[in-house]
């Protein structure tokens, strides 16, 4: 029997599904809030229960959510037990990456994405495991490959040794915990010594240009001195199109039905693991071209002529990318973003940042911060601070009077944005509009 503690965690929602799927029997505590990541729990019929001591036995495996430490009673018990094996959520995968050829997707931003784009493609080509903190984990009969998403936060990667390993980007988070920029780069290159065939590294990126792995890497970006090259890019609202260039001699031509940027810099990514595996590009080609996407990733609902995106973008420079990739999805419409942040610490931090890429809408729609956000000490702001910042800004709670509000606007694309349950206030809001 295997006890998750903080079963609805995007990553611990994940792994619990692949220990079911490879026949261990599972179940799980949690708060009692619906959290998305629970869909596919239900659908396997894991039993999902409150936190209470009494879910805690002996000669149990016993797997502990990151976010939780020794005040929750489960965690207290699970640690006083003589005869259980209790892990942390990282140290279990850690163990559970050794037994496959591992691809670990690293980095600021991109993670999730990439790392469905990776499972995508992988499965086509041998039976594959995957891993996702969108909440997605599967884990194929006899499968070859593992595909995970890893999370820099407080060093977890380091418990991964990964065959392959991509990082995504370097751009300072989580400073409730780094130092600094130096810190924070720091851990991606301790972790990318790790890493037992191939490290792979987005090559356009400044901070990722100036960090020594002390090893040889496999760079991928547009920029000239890229090993993984795309030319000729072009995208409009159906799509983008590329040629990749690998080591000066062209791998192949890519027309892919989805925008932004960022995408491209994704599916680069793909392809430069493609190439270590000796995978053709016309099945990259084939197998990118009906990727539908990871959950709450630029997420696309019409009703009438409104538009309503959910993404999971809560980083400055995710917000950016993905304001400017519904502007080139939707033209023609008038773009409201609206944001609900999670960290007190990194609107503190990114106060400016923040500012300047929400303004890339044409209206911004703020909410407070939830309930239970952790304030961190000696910081002292609110929404509003903000607000301050953004001209035009509008500061509303989720209720349904605001939500009714927001869905009188026509020809609008209403773009949804946080790493909390933004979504909720999406459905509500459209749920008023009358198509």
């Amino acid at each position: 029997m295997v006890h998750f503690i903080g079963i609805k965690g995007s990553g611990m929602a994940s792994l619990a599904c692949i220990l079911n799927d490879m026949g261990e029997e599972v179940k799980g505590s949690d708060i009692e809030k619906y959290i998305f990541t629970q869909k596919p729990l239900e659908e396997r019929n894991i039993k999902i229960t409150s936190f209470d001591e009494s879910n805690i036995n002996e000669n149990e495996t016993i797997i502990i959510g990151n976010a939780f430490d020794d005040t929750n009673v489960e965690v207290k018990k699970a640690k006083s037990l003589k005869n259980a094996e209790v892990y942390y959520y990282h140290e279990y995968l850690g163990k559970l990456v050794e037994k496959y050829t591992s691809v670990s997707i690293a980095g600021t931003h991109g993670k999730t994405t990439t790392t469905s784009m990776m499972a995508h493609l992988l499965m086509a080509v041998q039976p594959t495991g995957f891993l996702i903190g969108d909440g997605s984990g599967d884990m194929e009969k006899n499968a070859h490959y593992f595909v995970l998403e890893s999370c820099e936060y407080q060093r977890h990667f380091m418990a991964y040794h990964p065959d392959y390993a991509i990082i995504t980007s370097v751009d300072l988070d989580h400073i409730d915990y780094y130092r600094n920029l130096d810190d924070y780069k720091s851990a991606f290159i301790d972790f990318g010594k790790q890493v037992k065939k191939q490290l792979i590294v987005f090559g356009d990126d400044q901070n990722i240009q100036s960090m020594d792995f002390q090893r040889p890497v496999l760079t991928y970006g547009m920029g000239e001195n890229c090993d993984v090259r795309a030319i000729n890019f072009s995208e409009d609202e159906n799509g983008m199109t590329f040629d990749v260039m690998i080591h000066h001699k062209l791998y192949g031509h890519f027309d892919l039905p989805y925008v932004g940027i960022h995408l491209c810099w994704n599916t680069l990514a793909v392809i430069a693991l493609a190439y270590c595996e000796h995978i053709a590009a016309d099945v990259v080609q084939r197998q990118m071209s009906t990727f539908e996407g990871a959950k709450r990733r630029f997420v696309i609902e019409n009703k009438g002529t409104q538009t309503y995106i959910d993404d999971y973008a809560h980083h400055p420079t995710a917000i950016a990318l993905t304001i400017e990739a519904a502007r080139i999805k939707f033209p023609d419409k008038k773009l409201v973003a609206i944001f609900k942040p999670d960290r007190y610490s990194r609107i503190y931090a990114f106060m400016d940042e923040f500012a300047r890429s929400l303004q890339k809408a044409d209206e911004v729609i703020l909410c407070p911060f939830p309930e239970n956000a952790k304030k961190e000490e000696g910081i002292d702001i609110d929404i509003y601070d903000l607000a301050k910042l953004i001209p035009g800004c509008r500061v509303m709670n989720e209720t349904e009077e605001n939500a009714r509000i927001l869905s009188q606007e026509e020809n609008v694309t209403y773009l949804f944005m946080s790493s909390k349950d933004i979504y909720k206030w999406k459905d509500l809001v459209k749920s008023f509009h009358c198509s």
